[in-house]
């Protein structure tokens, strides 16, 4: 208790002040936490909630919520999508500051679990019941523990990381059949826990290898997310498409994406004439890969932490002239009521 309050002391009155109380909880436990581990903690949690913006941000995206419209839902838009990623920051420091220096163990395990459980409750408190970001939670929390417990880490030693976390033990808690569990049951899907549990597969070995090919070839930003976006589409077993489409929305999926990335990626004329009909048939059919948004997010997260950044890199081609003339022919805002996670 002593060395937790010598090294609290450490950080000033006005940094003390300026924290969620949250935060403060979390940095006054730890006594791993030093003035500098804190400061990092914010600068991780920031990452997290800009790299959940810029996954929202982010258009022209099939069947998902972006700067045109809801995509496949009518109970989300992309101002409900800012301010959730807004108000999880706190929950991401605290996240963050709870891991300094710690081993990676059950008991970790377990404060994380409840720090995102209070996240959770949150995240339905200020969306009046919307889940925006329940499976994106649970990704970018295990990543920023794992980045946090100490500095210079590669992206696989991070995602390993994070994965041996995933493995621990929580405490029980209340049997709750969710969306995934129904989803896994049926079809085998291990959805969210599972990617994280084998240390974030579609992350390491798809997402973050086509962000930097699209870069190192001079792509803008925009279309290296969207090609990084269209590589995990094309592989992960989505349980949000599952859900809601089974078996053969995946398979739409799937190829969908395939197709457009064998057509150059949304940097040909082709592939951005293949997106705008993957869009329309997502949209017809109510499908929304959400679990390959939130991986994206992960992956531009990641990128940010091995690459040394302090924000993340703006987009620099949102303006709608840019994609306005891709729109689907099926109206973005009449998409029906969904959950983006399960």
């Amino acid at each position: 208790m002593g060395t937790s309050l010598v090294i609290a002391d450490d950080l000033s009155r006005t940094d003390l002040a300026r924290m969620d109380p949250l935060e403060v909880d979390s940095v006054r436990k730890n006594p791993h936490c030093s003035p500098r581990a804190a400061e990092r903690s914010r600068l991780l949690a920031s990452l997290a909630s800009q790299s959940l913006i810029a996954e929202a941000e982010l258009t022209p995206k099939p069947g998902l919520v972006d700067r045109r419209g809801s995509g496949a839902h009518s109970d989300l838009s992309l101002d409900l999508m800012r301010l959730s990623a807004t108000v999880l920051q706190p929950y991401f420091v605290a996240m963050s500051s709870t891991s300094v220096g710690r081993d990676a163990d059950s008991v970790l395990r377990q404060e994380l679990a409840a720090i995102g459980r209070e996240a959770e409750c949150l995240m339905y408190k200020v969306t009046c019941g919307i889940n925006t970001h329940k499976g994106a939670i649970w990704n970018l929390g295990l990543l920023i523990a794992a980045a946090a417990r100490r500095e210079s880490q590669t992206v696989r030693e991070i995602a390993a990381a994070a994965g041996a976390i995933a493995r621990l033990p929580d405490r029980p808690q209340p049997e709750l059949i969710t969306h995934g569990d129904m989803v896994r049951n049926r079809y085998g899907a291990t959805g969210a826990r599972g990617e994280a549990s084998n240390g974030f597969p579609h992350v390491v070995e798809f997402g973050l290898p086509m962000l930097r090919e699209r870069r190192a070839a001079k792509c803008s930003e925009e279309i290296c997310r969207l090609d990084a976006l269209l590589s995990v589409m094309s592989q992960v077993d989505d349980t949000c498409v599952l859900y809601r489409g089974g078996s053969e929305a995946l398979t739409l999926v799937k190829s969908g994406a395939e197709a457009i990335l064998m057509a150059g990626g949304y940097g040909s004329a082709h592939g951005q004439t293949l997106m705008r009909e993957l869009d329309g048939r997502l949209i017809a059919r109510h499908i929304s890969p959400g679990g390959s948004a939130d991986l994206l997010a992960a992956t531009i997260f990641l990128d940010a932490v091995e690459c040394e950044q302090n924000e993340i890199a703006k987009d620099q081609r949102m303006g709608g002239a840019r994609w306005s003339s891709l729109s689907s022919s099926t109206p973005r805002q009449n998409g029906t009521s969904q959950r983006r996670h399960t």
